[in-house]
């Protein structure tokens, strides 16, 4: 316990520091982290019956990742394009390895390589996008830092309601603990972390605050439950073991992975639309 527990409080020390640190350290430290949590899904793809390229995988990554990097600081993209036709020999390159590979199973190794660009990497290359969400693709911390408040709010609201009020299983066949008391407590909490945020950051109304604390309560929950899917079909606890008492990076990003995406798409809608 006491070892999950400085873990815990060195890990938000990092990810505050991530935030607020600048644009330069925002921007390399998530390329980074969603670097890190690909190399650890491949890892444990691997300890089934699949056998994905890590190496082009990791590679095709970086080009997504400075790609979409390059179109949330430029107004013009010919750079960011001219980057992306990088990834159209890469990602040719994932089937031309298979063709000299002796697997029985190349195209789920394919298949696997490229889930994990989808499933870890885009949703990376969107809540980096959430710091130059402005008409003018200036860094600006207040979503980014605002997002994460609102997903450790959900995850505690979400633990100790669970813990004493949860009796209704919400998906037991994936996740046995989680409850639907533990759902809704998870979304009330982030959305009051929300209504306390809106008397700080003003880019929107503290509807529209709440309103993005329950998406990510929702999708957050959604994003938790698939992890525990792919860890339960690998017969696996934790996805890795780099945060002591904690398990692996995808352990810990579980919900950011699906909420993000679905969170950048309302703000743009409604900030810049």
């Amino acid at each position: 316990m006491k070892t999950r527990a400085i873990t815990g409080f060195i890990f938000v020390i990092v990810m505050l520091a991530s935030v607020l640190a600048g644009n330069y350290v925002f921007d390399v430290f998530y390329l980074l982290l969603a670097l890190g949590a690909l190399y650890e899904f491949y890892g444990i793809i691997k300890q089934g019956d699949a056998a994905p390229n890590r190496f082009l995988g990791l590679i095709n990554g970086l080009v997504i990742y400075v790609v979409a990097a390059l179109i949330c600081v430029s107004d013009n993209d010919p750079p960011a394009f001219s980057i992306l036709l990088i990834a159209v020999f890469t990602i040719a390159a994932i089937f031309i390895q298979e063709l000299f590979t002796k697997s029985v199973t190349p195209f789920a190794n394919i298949a696997y390589t490229i889930l994990g660009l989808a499933y870890i990497v885009i949703p990376f290359c969107f809540y980096h996008a959430l710091g130059y969400l402005n008409a003018f693709h200036q860094f600006n911390f207040h979503f980014p830092l605002a997002f994460l408040v609102m997903l450790w709010a959900n995850d505690t609201g979400a633990y100790l309601s669970g813990r004493f009020f949860g009796r209704t299983k919400l998906f037991e066949r994936h996740s046995p603990k989680k409850t639907w008391e533990g759902f809704i407590g998870g979304v009330i909490i982030s959305a009051v972390a929300a209504y306390v945020i809106s008397f700080f950051y003003f880019e929107i109304n503290w509807k529209e605050w709440i309103f993005m604390a329950v998406l990510i309560g929702c999708f957050g929950t959604l994003g938790d439950l698939v992890e525990s899917m792919l860890k339960r079909s690998l017969d696996i606890k934790d996805s890795g073991g780099i945060l002591p008492g904690h398990g692996g990076l995808l352990d810990r990003f579980d919900g950011l992975l699906v909420s993000v995406p679905i969170v950048y798409a309302y703000l743009y809608f409604i900030t810049i639309s």
